[in-house]
């Protein structure tokens, strides 16, 4: 076996695994503890290669390490991880460490190399992140490279076995190989064909028909933001979720550039708080019909009548048109800029609740890509303050309900309202003290409290957003005034490059709305600003970072049949203009010739021998030209060969080649198959043969010696042939 193949061979096939495990790494989907034993062992084997020596577990205890890790694989499916894409990564990995310390046969290679590529596909079901792609190039281009060297090594083997198998034959030769060439050389070609593999997998990845869901899209990990987005929210849950800025959502206003409006992503409403936690009852939500996965919301029917659920008209309609891209958070909920006039989605059913909330009940399609129309203008706050105070009773049953309260809330209740005459300035009353008079802070309590929202209000005073909404509603409920938490996400990050705002988990929040009877449901938001997030250096090259990531999204992993529609029609439109283009190109450009053609006509009429003397200058000036690289050529031939000592080696060609012309004219002319010496000799002329062997031991000398002192004597010894008779 040659050793480059072999060495080759061997640590293409590390860096192969290697890979596979840093693309799995990357999802950011691996628990520490994985992360770090099989670093350990793979650094462990890299430095065994690196010595160049091996260590081989007993064929027997690999089995015995199998079996056991069968009872190990059932208590992590059911009792560690509890998720099956998970139990079955860390058998992947337990596998390819155990295969890594116990290759005995070729087959084995095998082996590794599929449980390299199974950790890729594990990395794509976990992730769905832009990095992916540059990983798996990476893996593709080292599987090329291990695949060829495989293959080279294997017909090295069989044909070794053959030559050794015949008794006739000698002992098999063994060929030299160059390991700093062959490297080289392979790593290369593995190179272009990886690009070509590239170009054509784009080329039929844009041309094949699309599908709406992908074959292995239930098995993806549900995400953490889905606890803070589910029919039951405990106190403290959105807080975790702010902690990340994992990016959740794009969202791009189509009717406009960037706006003064702090946006809101309206998401679930919740109605019943038993002093931890916020939920809603068991109801049947009513499915909205569409057509063409068009939903007119406003109009939509829900659990109460429509006067009792819908929001409260603007005194200025400001109608804002916009379309949202998720992140897969793993929720069904469909977010909303509020108040929410239509939708329009590739999914085929949608419900909503009495809360207005909009869920995406396809089971097929998820909720990744729609668009949206929502009025944003300010309710009439004129109007608002001459609402009735009679409650309709089943708003009062379901968003007055309170659990047994501390009697410090009720009379604080009572403190902030006592100086309003109605129920929107008591709301107001209620925001701008929570306001204005509590502070912001992500920190979590040390322990849970009997009584989260008495502990906020009388003791911590510090808060995140779920306790400011939170105490609002429990406010306005001890007033009688109805009201609902609402969770969703608010603020976002502008970016220029894209347009989009950039919707991350840290804005993740819950705001409070409230009823006014004969109007409606208003927004209020009790929680303050929070400190304004650090831009370090870093922040432009971030935007263009994630304008890189949401093509990926949109063009990758959201492509389907509507992007190829999209696609061929931008295709045939610009071709369509390129080649209008060109064609107007081209007849302007022939109406200038032909002008210029006639302005020549006219002059040489009138001045024909100015003209004939431009024609000849330029006919002079395009020989030139046309013969400028022989003329360098000739030139060149001509400096070296007055120099012999400056290029010995081209001198004497110049010089040879000079002699054998001379020669062929006298009638010795060199036959192609003879060397220098053969043709010194088949000359007759004994003078003149003597003459031309001291040539060609001078030129020999010089052309495959370099020898500058040989150069420089044929000139003189070419004049000396020249002239013999």
């Amino acid at each position: 076996m040659p050793p480059a193949v072999e060495r080759y061979f061997q640590v293409s096939l590390f860096l192969l695994i290697v890979t596979g495990f840093a693309t799995l790494v990357s999802t950011g989907k691996l628990d520490a503890l994985s992360v770090g034993f099989v670093s350990a062992a793979l650094l462990f084997r890299g430095y065994l290669l690196y010595r160049g020596r091996t260590l081989q577990l007993p064929e027997r205890l690999t089995s015995y390490l199998g079996l056991v890790y069968i009872l190990v694989y059932i208590a992590d499916f059911f009792f560690i991880s509890q998720n099956f894409v998970t139990a079955s990564v860390h058998l992947l990995l337990f596998g390819m460490m155990v295969k890594v310390f116990s290759v005995q046969r070729d087959r084995d290679h095998i082996y590794l190399a599929l449980l390299a590529f199974l950790e890729v596909l594990s990395a794509a079901i976990l992730t769905v992140d832009s990095v992916f792609l540059g990983a798996f190039s990476v893996f593709l281009l080292v599987a090329v490279a291990t695949f060829v060297s495989m293959e080279m090594r294997r017909s090295a083997m069989a044909a070794t076995t053959m030559q050794r198998g015949s008794l006739d034959s000698p002992a098999p030769s063994r060929r030299s190989f160059n390991l700093r060439s062959f490297q080289p050389a392979l790593s290369m070609m593995s190179g272009v064909l990886v690009v070509g593999i590239l170009i054509c997998s784009v080329a039929i990845f844009f041309v094949l028909p699309r599908l709406s869901a992908g074959y292995l899209s239930r098995l993806a990990q549900q995400n953490n933001l889905v606890s803070g987005f589910s029919d039951t929210v405990q106190l403290g849950e959105i807080g975790h979720i702010q902690q990340s800025s994992q990016v959740v959502a794009h969202v791009r206003i189509e009717n406009g550039g960037p706006t003064n409006l702090e946006l809101k992503l309206r998401g679930l409403t919740l109605s019943t708080f038993n002093g931890k936690s916020w939920f809603n009852p068991p109801h049947t939500a009513e499915i909205v019909s569409g057509i063409g996965g068009r939903y007119a919301l406003a109009d939509a029917a829900t659990g109460f009548p429509r006067e009792l659920s819908r929001f409260a008209e603007p005194e200025h309609h400001k109608v804002i048109r916009y379309r949202v891209v998720m992140e897969p958070i793993g929720t069904n909920v469909v977010f909303l800029i509020p108040a929410g006039r239509y939708l329009a989605a590739n999914f085929r059913e949608i419900s909503m609740d009495f809360g207005r909330s909009v869920i995406n009940t396809d089971g097929d399609r998820p909720t990744n890509v729609y668009s949206g129309v929502s009025d944003v203008g300010a309710p009439a706050v004129a109007k608002l303050q001459q609402s009735g105070e009679q409650v309709p009773g089943e708003v009062a049953t379901r968003y007055l309900q309170l659990p047994s309260i501390d009697a410090r809330v009720q009379q604080l209740a009572n403190d902030i309202t006592a100086r309003e005459a109605n129920a929107y300035a008591k709301a107001l009353a209620v925001e701008r003290y929570l306001s204005t008079q509590f502070g912001y802070t992500l920190e979590l309590p040390a322990e849970r409290q009997a009584d989260p929202v008495a502990n906020f209000l009388f003791e911590r005073k510090r808060g995140h957003c779920e306790y400011f909404a939170s105490a609002m509603a429990v406010l306005l409920r001890a007033e009688g005034i109805p009201s609902r938490v609402v969770t969703g996400f608010r603020g976002g990050e502008y970016n220029d490059v894209t347009g989009d705002y950039i919707f991350r988990a840290r804005d993740a929040h819950s705001w409070v709305e409230v009823f006014f009877p004969g109007h409606g449901w208003v927004t209020f938001d009790p929680t303050p600003a929070s400190a304004p997030v650090d831009r370090s250096s870093w922040a432009r090259a971030a935007l263009y970072l994630d304008a890189m990531r949401e093509f990926w999204r949109e063009w990758v992993i959201n492509y389907d049949f509507s992007h190829q529609a999209a696609l061929s029609n931008i295709a045939a439109s610009q071709s369509r203009q390129l080649f209008d283009e060109v064609r107007l190109w081209t007849r302007q450009k022939y109406e200038s010739l032909l002008e210029a053609a006639r302005r020549t006509q006219r002059r040489a009429s009138e001045t024909p021998r100015q003209i004939s003397s431009w024609m000849v200058l330029g006919l002079g000036a395009f020989l030139l030209l046309f013969n400028l690289p022989g003329l360098y050529r000739e030139l060149k031939r001509h400096r070296i060969s007055s120099n012999p000592a400056s290029a010995p080696k081209n001198a004497a060609s110049i010089w040879y080649a000079r002699m054998t012309r001379t020669l062929a004219r006298r009638g010795h002319r060199k036959k192609p198959t003879q060397t220098p010496s053969e043709f010194a000799e088949s000359i007759t002329d004994q003078p003149l043969r003597l003459a031309v062997e001291q040539f060609t031991s001078h030129y020999e000398r010089a052309r495959f010696g370099d020898s500058a002192k040989d150069a420089v004597k044929l000139p003189q010894l070419f004049e000396e042939i020249r002239d013999s008779r």
